[in-house]
């Protein structure tokens, strides 16, 4: 496979020296560079998957009518912080 290269890139002297500063033994500038694009392309895959999950599972919970509205989960959420402190309290006393 043929490979390619990406546009030049213009920094500031400040953030270069950053980038230089956190080089691994034996680790070059270049290879820093493509690590953290593609580390950001997994980043930005897993975000998109992620949300696409959410969007499905709410289209599936609003059709199957078992969709639950935030109130309710917050409500839910806010008694089983008081008995969560209510239990830690009596263990501490």
């Amino acid at each position: 496979m043929k490979t390619s290269s990406f546009p030049s890139l213009r920094v500031t002297p400040e953030l270069r020296q950053s980038a230089e500063n956190v080089l691994r033994e034996g680790e070059t500038l270049s290879s820093f560079v493509e690590l953290a694009i593609r580390a950001g392309i997994e980043h930005r895959k897993a975000v998109r998957e992620f949300i696409a999950r959410g969007l499905t599972a709410r289209d599936n919970a609003q059709r199957e009518n078992r969709y639950i509205d935030s109130e309710s989960v917050i409500a839910r959420l806010d008694t089983m912080l008081s008995r969560a402190k209510a239990d830690h309290t009596s263990t501490n006393a």
